[in-house]
């Protein structure tokens, strides 16, 4: 389990930002919404944003290329995610699936390449758009 740890100032204002937002928030956007606390260059948002993941508080949705909160209370790993994505209303869900983790913790291709990270989206439609 990752060890609590204390936040930077910007850390924490971006984390806050994408912890309240109702949907994948992209760098500029957020960036948009944070220059009123201070934070005005994109480099200061990377920077936040690249510690949130590497700490496991947030996550890359790599196909829309923005951020969500990690709302999975049993997520150690920052290196091995997967998403449902609605591709109606773009819902986003991280998966805590026991079963899918452990398959792919021990999955090794024909060429025998081990993995250590991978970040899954799987699209269809949610319950509400079906």
């Amino acid at each position: 389990m990752v060890e609590a740890q204390l936040l930077s100032k910007n850390q924490q204002i971006v984390l806050d930002i994408i912890e309240n937002a109702k949907a994948p928030l992209k760098a500029y956007s957020i960036l948009f919404n944070v220059q009123k606390k201070g934070i005005n260059a994109p480099q200061q948002i990377y920077r936040a944003l690249d510690k949130l993941i590497e700490i496991g508080k947030i996550h890359k949705i790599e196909s829309k290329n923005a951020f969500v909160a990690c709302k999975n209370a049993n997520c150690e790993v920052s290196k091995a995610t997967a998403f449902s994505i609605c591709e109606r209303c773009e819902k986003v869900e991280e998966l805590n699936d026991l079963k899918l983790s452990k398959y792919l913790s021990s999955y090794s291709d024909k060429t025998g390449m081990k993995y250590k990270k991978y970040n899954l989206e799987f699209f269809g439609l949610c319950k509400k758009c079906k």
